[in-house]
């Protein structure tokens, strides 16, 4: 009497549920239920020795290495089994020497259920099935094409590492375990997305990191309820803090070695396969205007450079709002001689100075954002010799005065040095704010807003570490890594701010 196979709707409902069955012709209908329409699925079907024992091998066609499958897979099972027919009886022995003695690629599982070994195949794993065996092998044979490792193009250093992570996840926790050698570094996975399954690997060293923040961290990635993830964005906005604050609380990297550091201060990675940048938690605000080569360059020079990048953010944000403030409400503050010499070229702008600003800052951001766009030659191009165009020809036609084309353009350069992208972005956001406020205030309107500003910093939490810290709560140890940078051989502890558990980085041995 002919088995009876399940109804396919039952099976689509439930095969998350479901277990292999021992009759091989029911595995394979549901599999060709669960998986109909799939032209890159290929299904072979195969004999095991002179017995000809049924078997059944499932994989994704782009997905997996053939000559792996060939060599290593398909040769042993349906040629070497032959020798064991005189002393194999049973499938099930059949199954366990084919795991044990047949196969010879290095990562071989066995499992059961239905969902697990789809969610397998589905990741480029290739399944054997037995006839008779109510069990499936889950063979390693991953292949796919992928991006070679190359440098960074978002951020670039002088001296340091030049890699940068990859797209594929197993790369990317790779690099970071060449470079922290020791057990207690930990890297987790778990799946998320109902329908992308999307592997994510968190990654730590316990001995150092707060065991409340990686706690906290898994908890909220397994409250994310989505139907798939595409990069690491997707999972920033659904765990950070705040998601309605225009600051950064969860920092990210395609720099190794930059995550490394970061781990190696106590805190915690979050990789995302398909998403060449990380993840890393908690964060604070002023690590956002502090680059990775401050740590490579001698500690003098990094230093100067710091303080040489605060001052551009100071720039990046107030420039514009002052000459506001300035012109239009504080003529007194301004030098005798540099306000007649505004005066004269705004004698004949229409304009007030608000207005003007405007339209040159969003006219400014336009031409950056066309420039990240369009292809990398021709967005050189634009944003050169457009910003060149558009500010001579506004100057000429009266629009704006040339102070005004100096003030963007400084007020643009000021912003680029910001190593940070997204608290970049955060900065050129809040200078639309400010300059409103300059333009109908004065001085009395960006105090306002800058203090606005401050005391909604002052109220964020990343993960529950202060955002303005070490600035308040003050932390004198770790302020002497904030405006400047001390020695290698100074830094004798880890931020307290951080983590609590493993505070000592390195032995004092000065003395």
């Amino acid at each position: 009497m002919p088995h009876k196979l399940p109804d396919p709707q039952y099976v689509k409902e439930n095969y998350q549920y479901m277990t292999l069955s021992k009759e091989l012709e029911e595995n394979i209908y549901i599999f060709q239920v669960l998986l109909k329409g799939n032209n890159d699925i290929v299904f072979r079907q195969i004999s095991i020795g002179d017995k000809k024992a049924k078997a059944f091998l499932l994989y994704v066609d782009g997905m997996v290495d053939k000559l792996l499958i060939t060599r290593d897979i398909l040769e042993p099972i349906m040629i070497e089994t032959r020798k064991l027919n005189k002393i194999i009886y049973t499938n099930d022995q059949l199954f366990n020497y084919i795991n044990e003695c047949f196969i010879t690629i290095s990562e071989v599982n066995v499992k059961d259920k239905i969902g697990d070994i789809i969610d397998d195949l589905l990741s480029g794993e290739t399944i054997l099935l037995i006839d008779g065996v109510e069990k499936a092998l889950i063979i390693s044979t991953k292949g796919w094409e992928g991006r070679n490792i190359a440098e960074s193009t978002t951020e670039s250093y002088v001296r340091g590492p030049k890699e940068s992570f990859v797209e594929t996840l197993r790369i990317n926790t790779s690099m970071l375990r060449r470079r922290i050698k020791h057990p207690d570094f930990v890297i987790e996975n778990i799946k998320i997305g109902k329908y992308s399954k999307t592997d994510v690997s968190i990654a730590y060293v316990k001995s150092i990191a707060d065991d409340t923040v990686v706690q906290e961290v898994k908890k909220r990635l397994k409250k994310v309820q989505i139907d798939g993830v595409i990069d690491s964005g997707y999972l920033e906005e659904f765990i950070e803090d705040n998601p309605f604050s225009p600051f950064p609380q969860i920092a990210h990297s395609e720099k190794p070695d930059k995550v490394t550091a970061e781990i190696l201060e106590g805190k915690v990675a979050i990789l995302v396969d398909g998403s060449p940048f990380a993840l890393t938690v908690p964060a604070v605000f002023v690590q956002f205007f502090q680059a990775a080569e401050d740590y490579y360059e001698r500690y003098f020079l990094s230093s100067a450079l710091r303080i040489l990048r605060i001052a551009a953010m100071v720039i990046a944000l107030l420039f514009p709002s002052i000459y506001i403030a300035e012109t239009t409400f504080h003529q007194e503050m301004i030098p005798t001689q540099l306000a007649i010499s505004i005066a004269a070229q705004r004698e004949g702008v229409p304009f007030p100075a608000l207005l003007e600003a405007l339209f040159m800052e969003i006219t400014f951001e336009i031409l950056r954002e066309a420039g990240i766009r369009l292809p990398m030659q021709v967005g050189q191009a634009v944003s050169i010799v457009g910003g060149l165009v558009v500010g001579q020809a506004a100057v000429q036609a009266g629009l704006v005065s040339p102070a005004m084309v100096i003030v963007v353009a400084m007020t643009g350069i000021a912003s680029f040095s910001i190593p940070a992208y997204n608290g970049a972005i955060t900065f050129r956001l809040l200078r639309f704010i400010i300059m409103i406020a300059a333009g109908t205030l004065g001085f009395f309107g960006i105090i306002m807003v800058v203090m606005m500003i401050l005391v909604h910093m002052a109220s964020l939490e990343s993960f529950g570490v202060p955002y303005l810290s070490p600035l308040t709560p003050s932390r004198t140890q770790e302020l002497s890594d904030v405006l400047m940078r001390i020695p290698w051989w100074a830094k004798i502890l880890r931020p307290k701010t951080i983590q609590r558990k493993n505070i000592v980085r390195q032995e004092d041995k000065r003395g």
